[in-house]
């Protein structure tokens, strides 16, 4: 699909970014035409510095009137049909042309400008579209940046942990702020320390760790259905990693299956989950 079929954002079109174009649009045009005087008007009129800002005020309220009604009609028909990328061109090429028009007969016929009609014109479209395209496009950078970060203040503030994809579980710390997401498959265990848990996992090659500000209970609860075992006070393992449960001199452990020797200690308190969990391995199994 070329770009010119592809639809707009939705936020160019929304109130909000209407009432945001008009303000900012009209407060630049103040400022421009007052300090780079793009319509000649000291030029034509032989206006002080009053006369120009008198001047230049009425050309931008009269800009801010004809952005109004194309925004209003904008959203009106953005309603029934979503604009691509060439219907928003053309309607912002007609917006700069009216403007332009209404611009130059209220100096033709207000101001008695002594040239034609055809010649402000012509010359009112090309300061409009230099006025108006620079505001136009940072309005747009503006509001797509705001977009874009609203939609990942969402993503990172849901209170409800969503699995990104079938195989892959989102660890939030204790406001519940997405922190990281990562394979199911490549956990290996999960450690608590303090006020923080540590999730050991593989990458590559290598056993990576990442630390959250959340507690190993409330972890436990969520993740006991995907395989994961209480251990220890402080250790949660994905048993599917687990090998062999053993006795040595630091008592029961639990050999996973990992490529650097790994092993984690079992206490007497959850030696009875560990045991049914071999069971029922061995069952499932068979």
């Amino acid at each position: 699909m070329l770009i010119w079929e592809k639809k707009i954002p939705l936020f160019l079109v929304k109130k909000e970014s209407i009432v945001g174009t008009t303000i900012f649009t009209g407060l630049f045009a103040l400022a421009f035409i007052n300090i780079y005087s793009p319509f000649e008007l000291e030029k034509w009129y032989h206006t002080n510095k009053i006369q120009l800002f008198a001047y230049s005020s009425l050309a931008t309220l009269t800009g801010m009137a004809v952005i109004v009604i194309s925004r209003v009609l904008m959203f009106s028909f953005s309603k029934r049909y979503h604009l691509t990328y060439l219907q928003f061109s053309v309607w912002i090429f007609i917006e700069i042309s009216s403007m332009a028009v209404v611009y130059s007969i209220f100096v033709k016929y207000f101001m008695d400008d002594v040239r034609t009609v055809l010649e402000i014109i012509k010359v009112s479209i090309k300061n409009t579209a230099l006025v108006l395209l620079m505001p136009y496009s940072a309005i747009w950078l503006y509001f797509s940046y705001r977009e874009k970060t609203r939609q990942l203040e969402k993503i990172s503030e849901s209170k409800t942990p969503i699995m990104t994809s079938e195989k892959m579980f989102p660890f939030y710390d204790e406001k519940g702020k997405l922190k990281f997401s990562v394979l199911i498959d490549d956990i290996i265990y999960l450690e608590a320390s303090d006020n923080y848990v540590s999730i050991f996992y593989t990458s590559g090659n290598k056993i990576s760790k990442y630390m959250v500000r959340n507690t190993l209970k409330n972890l436990e609860s969520k993740m006991d259905k995907l395989g994961f075992i209480r251990c220890h006070r402080s250790y949660l393992v994905n048993f599917n990693k687990v090998k062999i449960l053993k006795r040595s001199k630091e008592g029961l452990q639990l050999e996973l299956n990992t490529e650097s020797q790994l092993t984690l200690p079992v206490s007497k308190t959850y030696l009875t989950n560990i045991i049914e969990s071999f069971s029922e391995f061995t069952i499932s199994e068979k």
